[in-house]
């Protein structure tokens, strides 16, 4: 069995799509429900220090590693498997859009305000205040792009399914 350069990127975008939604989802069950019910100043210290560790090239290889092999994907996809291609532009836009830019244009710039906080120096009514601001729309912004996610996984999965009917793996 000799298995495609172009079916070798598109496994690699659905494993890679797979592991990002599979993480936001996983925070989602995880993550969130833990964070409710810690305190106020507990919980924001924990958001300040997640938000650090976050940035790590595990994470990057994976977040942006999907959009990279999606595209890719869809561009050797082009010219052989209209059906695959359309598939794969889907996944690729959702990600992009919904996964990629909302955290971009969301969560991170909250991430941000959040950074800056002197929680030290900041009154309880304060930090009550801004965990309310925080989190309810970091978690909102959370399930858009955990929603966006596994719609690009699944349709990844189906444009896999497509191109295997296609290539005979």
């Amino acid at each position: 069995m000799d298995i495609s350069f172009r079916t070798i990127l598109l496994i690699g975008a659905v494993i890679l799509t797979g592991l990002s939604s599979g993480f936001f989802y996983a925070w989602s069950v995880s993550v969130i429900p833990g964070t409710k019910k810690v305190l106020d100043l507990t919980y924001l210290e924990t958001m300040q220090s997640v938000n650090k560790a976050i940035l790590n090239p595990a994470f990057f290889a994976v977040f942006f590693g999907s959009i990279l092999l999606l595209v890719a994907a869809g561009i050797f996809e082009y010219n052989i498997n209209k059906i695959a291609f359309v598939l794969i532009t889907a996944s690729s836009i959702s990600y992009l859009f919904g996964t990629i830019g909302v955290t971009g244009l969301g969560n991170v710039p909250l991430n941000d305000q959040l950074e800056v906080m002197n929680i030290a120096g900041t009154t309880p009514e304060r930090i009550a205040e801004f965990r309310q601001f925080y989190e309810t729309r970091w978690n909102r912004l959370h399930r858009i792009r955990t929603l966006f996610a596994l719609l690009s996984f699944l349709l990844a999965v189906v444009a896999l399914y497509i191109h295997s009917k296609n290539e005979q793996l």
